[in-house]
């Protein structure tokens, strides 16, 4: 799966713009005039390109490399032409999904006894039929003709924790992974068809981060790009007609004039600002897929996440034993010893050590209980029935003890005190197991016989040690929190207010929301929690947050493939690195050790840039607003224009360029102001008002005393300048000692230029 542009479309992009043209127009003029000390400005327009073509590349390589599945090989069966289309006729297909009739005993024997052959992934067609062990990922979507205790986990895809039991006829999805037993399956998708793949291709056009900046930067350029090529014509017309200066110095003051209206400078300030941000962030765990993102997780007030792998780390644990044989002991919970009185060992704790280790394939819940009990084998096993998600019990039987089985509470007893007990723990955030023991193994809950419950094994989701501090960091920045999981909504709300998430109480399950956008976006607004969320509807809520208010910056964190359409639609997207392949190559940015607390430096990385980015940007601002408004009243007058470009670039260089950069490499965190062409304005208005009286000032001297050509371009020159450097100065409010000592070189540098080359800068010498 390629993107649609190419390298040359890209390059095309980013080289053929009006911005690119009407600075090589500007350039060819200056070779015209003869006068090239006045093309400084291309090297300005050469880098901007460079930065976005190697941007927008690097973004192609990522998203040319998604991909859901990393197994490379299947096991096909080389079964016979007539079992084939046996087989085939008894699959039919409506709405896009695929039915099974039941299969003979004699074709199901037959497909149990084919022999298989390992076929690359990608050779596998349509009709194939291939085998599925434990731990195989599922390679292609197919139907299931043969299970054999299969069970699949679909979290990538449902968000879903707990393993789907699969009979024949269920459907199965490339890119999920089997956890148990065994399937055959007939291949109904391949490729791009697949379920998964269609999620991540449409990722491929993901929306790239928002940056609040970059667009307010790009509609002054967007709007200064119209107004350019009238009023340089008229400039142009007007020095060299009514003015009447030469050709030459004509070409050069319509040039100075029409450049100091593009900000340029800025542009490249902006990206190189975010690239230094991107390699601080690197070093701090984080890969930034794109620069934008980090100003767009700066400026998120509702951030999106998934309950695994960001406030819980996707691990369960034993939280307690319940007993509820023993009446005069309610709850007692295991000491690091294994001992309850000090003395002798709890019956429980020693049963379940023995169930504990009884099985070589384990789960996330077997792992847990290993992790709890001891491995001290008790008893000698006789005989033993895995976990099933169909029946929901494992059992195991003793050579001396009897048999006892562990499961859900429902599934193995009817008594009302005992099911109440378990769902109040469930709604607390657990999840309960139920110990009974049982007069025979029987492999379905309603074969069992003199079932006689012993206690409750309490397990909760381990909730990540750093995920309350890191809550409560979004919390105090005003970011609004929303849980979108595929699990239980009342579980997922109580793990995420042990997390310390506020307004957890309020969940939904997702399945019962409205489908049309405009109710969508009012019920949502309600919830902090959203549970059995799938794919699809986690896309719907991320666009119900951005437009139930326009101003909204929506982030989304997630690990899963289910979680792709949504990074894609979300303005900042976030992925751990160990998640899947397709939704870290979706994601704006990668946590790298997959921590959910290192967005905490990604935000304050991102503040500091905004914050640095947005003192400068009023000093290249005042440029653009001065160089409008004089080129229009000198339009109007019908004057020669005050700079030419060589002064501009010396002003821009000491009041703007070398201390913005200089600015921008400053190390500290400020409040993040919304409104980013409004905050600016507030400085640079004011400065380009002061720019414009003095020249406007100097033009009405020269007129009253005739001051002539070279003591107004001196003075233009030296009063340009001061304005600038004092736009400078308050830009570095408050001043500390490096600012202060930055203002007093380049004031020192723009003085010195002007005494030392005053010929060079085209204004009269101080001392002759």
């Amino acid at each position: 799966m390629k993107t649609e542009k190419s390298i040359s479309q890209i390059i095309a992009a980013h080289v053929l713009t009006y911005f690119n043209f009407l600075n090589l127009v500007l350039f060819v003029l200056i070779l015209i005039s003869g006068q090239y000390k006045n093309m400084l400005f291309m090297g300005v327009v050469i880098s901007n390109s460079l930065i976005g073509i190697i941007q927008e590349l690097r973004v192609k390589k990522l998203i040319d490399r998604l991909t859901v599945l990393t197994a490379t090989k299947a096991k096909r069966l080389e079964c016979s032409a007539e079992i084939s289309e046996k087989t085939k006729q008894h699959i039919s297909e409506k709405d896009d999904k695929f039915f099974l009739d039941p299969l003979s005993e004699e074709i199901t024997n037959d497909l149990k006894n084919a022999p298989t052959t390992e076929e690359n992934i990608d050779d596998l067609k349509v009709g194939n039929i291939i085998r599925l062990s434990a731990g195989d990922q599922i390679v292609c979507d197919g139907i299931v003709l043969v299970s054999e205790g299969l069970e699949v986990d679909e979290s990538m895809l449902t968000g879903e924790s707990v393993p789907v039991h699969k009979k024949a006829g269920d459907e199965l999805f490339s890119g999920t992974h089997i956890v148990a037993g065994g399937a055959v399956s007939y291949i109904v998708h391949t490729g791009e068809d697949n379920y998964a793949a269609g999620l991540v291709k449409k990722a491929k056009t993901k929306k790239r981060a928002s940056s609040e900046m970059q667009y307010a930067i790009n509609r002054i350029i967007h709007y200064v790009s119209y107004a350019l090529l009238p009023i340089g014509i008229i400039l142009f017309s007007i020095q060299f007609f009514r003015v009447k200066v030469g050709m030459s110095d004509a070409l050069v003051n319509t040039v100075a004039g029409v450049l100091g209206m593009i900000p340029e400078g800025l542009v490249l300030l902006t990206s190189i600002s975010f690239i230094l941000g991107v390699g601080r962030l690197a070093g701090k765990r984080a890969l930034v897929q794109e620069m934008e993102a980090i100003e767009a997780l700066a400026r998120v007030d509702t951030l999106c996440l998934d309950k695994t792998g960001t406030i819980t780390t996707g691990a369960l644990r034993v939280e307690k034993l319940v007993r509820i044989r023993e009446k005069n002991t309610t709850e007692t919970e295991k000491n690091a010893t294994g001992e309850t009185d000090g003395n002798s060992k709890d019956k429980m704790v020693t049963l379940m050590e023995g169930i504990a280790y009884a099985f070589s394939e384990t789960n996330v819940t077997g792992e847990a209980l290993k992790d709890f009990f001891d491995d001290t084998k008790p008893y000698e096993i006789t005989e033993t029935l895995p976990f099933n998600s169909r029946r929901k019990y494992m059992g195991v039987s003793f050579a001396e003890e009897g048999t006892y089985v562990l499961g859900a509470p429902d599934f193995l007893t009817k008594e009302e005190a005992i099911i109440s007990e378990s769902e109040s723990y469930a709604k607390k955030g657990h999840r309960v197991l139920l110990l009974a023991k049982t007069d025979t193994l029987a492999d379905m809950p309603e074969n069992l016989t003199g079932t006689e419950p012993i206690g409750l094994v309490v397990m909760s989701d381990c909730v990540k040690e750093d995920a309350p501090e890191t809550l409560k960091f979004f919390r105090d920045m005003g970011v609004k929190i929303k849980i979108l999981s595929g699990d239980n909504p009342a579980t997922v709300a109580a793990v995420a207010e042990e997390a310390g998430l506020e307004n957890a109480r309020y969940y939904v399950d997702a399945t019962t929301l409205p489908t049309d956008e405009e109710e969508l976006r009012k019920v949502a607004a309600k919830y902090t929690v959203f549970g059995r969320v799938s794919p699809e509807m986690k896309y719907h809520l991320i666009r119900a947050f951005q437009f139930a208010d326009q101003t909204s910056v929506v982030g989304m964190v997630g690990d899963g493939v289910n979680d792709v359409l949504a990074l894609k639609e979300a303005d900042c997207s976030i992925a751990m690195a160990s998640g899947a392949d397709a939704a870290r190559q979706t994601a704006h940015i990668v946590l790298t050790d997959s921590n959910f607390a290192s967005m905490k430096n990604i935000v304050k990385e991102g503040r500091t840039i905004i914050a640095n980015i947005e003192r400068v940007s009023a000093l290249y601002l005042t440029k653009t607003i001065y160089s409008v408004f004089l080129c229009v009243i000198f339009i109007i007058i019908g004057g020669s224009y005050p700079f030419i470009p060589i002064q501009l670039s010396l002003i821009g260089a000491t009041a703007i360029g070398i201390p913005s950069f200089l600015l921008a490499l400053e190390r500290h965190e400020e409040p993040v102001i919304s409104g980013f062409l409004g905050h600016v304005l507030r400085i640079s208005l004011p400065g380009a008002i002061g720019m414009i009286v003095v020249t406007v000032a100097v033009r009405i001297l020269d007129g009253i005393f005739t001051l002539g050509p070279d003591i107004t371009s001196t003075m233009n020159m030296y009063l340009g300048g001061a304005v600038s450097l004092c736009v400078l100065v308050y830009v570095c409010k408050p001043m500390s000692k490096l600012r202060f000592a930055m203002c007093a070189a380049m004031t020192c540098i723009f003085v010195g230029a002007c005494l030392i080359a005053p010929a060079f800068f085209g204004i009269l010498p101080v001392f002759s």
